[in-house]
């Protein structure tokens, strides 16, 4: 095996030029692939306690006698779709308010009445959180004579998914492009190095040495290039993000949003990845220059 491990690196060093750029191309198909998955990963940590913590907030008109706003409760909590539904006065609702503004107090400090409405917080079921349901559910709020308005934000959710959605799609797309221009160029560099040895493979084979042993310093080879440039790649991303997260904490959005990098299940599968296409680019190209190479060939 030993032998083998010191063919490979003999061969890289000998190479080292071609080999060089090989490593990053991988390098590079694994920056982008990886900061796509890193996109998705905290976006949808940005995304996903929303969606989770869904809303919707009912407000009622003025004039809703007190005696209306538990039969309204139980009609509201019967609704389908309906986790529950809370009641939130309008002297409530004012408490709340200035405790979200209590950096800002002098905003409410000239009002002389309350000019919040009384309202319903309604929280929904994990099953009716989609766009669609509540629109349903908002509608049939509406319709209730005792409602003014009916507030919620999921259709921009909605929307900032559906981009997320197309980020997805375009990674994947990339991902399977870089992913075979990777496989292509670690091919084309063993082949190279194949051509460079043809001779002595030719006589490794006339000498009984079977295609295994043959093959297997080309194998440790692609997958040293692919380890390398997909240690190279995520070095890169780790080297950005702690870039980017530095000058996050630094701003306002730092509090509302704190990044996180690729979780080591992740990067394990990304360096097993770039592994695999060093393996499989030497693997397409032995199998056509071995199958192109007869033993009767003259030497």
């Amino acid at each position: 095996m030993m032998r083998f491990y010191r063919r490979a690196f003999q061969d890289i060093i000998e190479n080292r030029f071609v080999n060089t750029l090989t490593v990053i191309t991988i390098a590079l198909s694994v920056l982008i692939v990886s900061a796509f998955v890193l996109f998705f990963i905290n976006t949808a940590e940005l995304i996903n306690p929303w969606q989770q913590g869904a809303r919707i907030m009912v407000y009622l008109h003025d004039q809703v006698p007190q005696e209306r706003i538990e039969p309204l409760l139980r009609q509201i909590s019967g609704m389908y779709g309906v986790d529950h539904a809370t009641f939130i006065s309008r002297q409530e609702g004012l408490e709340r308010l200035k405790k979200s503004m209590k950096r800002q107090p002098s905003l409410l400090e000239n009002l002389k009445e309350n000019p919040l409405p009384d309202a319903f917080e309604i929280r929904m079921i994990p099953e009716s959180q989609s766009e669609a349901a509540m629109e349903v559910l908002a509608t049939g709020l509406e319709a209730l004579p005792e409602i003014a308005e009916v507030e919620y934000g999921q259709q921009w959710i909605g929307r900032i998914s559906s981009i997320v959605g197309l980020f997805r799609l375009g990674g994947y797309a990339l991902g399977a492009l870089f992913f075979a221009a990777s496989v292509f160029i670690v091919a084309n560099t063993v082949r190279l190095v194949l051509y460079s040895r043809r001779q002595e493979v030719e006589v490794m084979r006339l000498v009984g040495a079977t295609d295994g042993f043959i093959k297997a310093p080309f194998y440790l080879e692609g997958l040293i290039l692919g380890a390398a440039g997909g240690a190279l790649g995520l070095g890169g991303l780790l080297a950005a993000f702690l870039f980017a997260s530095t000058s996050l904490d630094q701003s306002l959005a730092g509090t509302l949003l704190k990044l996180r990098f690729l979780p080591l299940s992740t990067v394990a599968m990304v360096l097993a990845g770039s592994m695999l296409v060093g393996w499989l680019g030497c693997y397409l190209s032995l199998r056509q220059f071995l199958g192109q190479t007869p033993l009767s060939e003259p030497l």
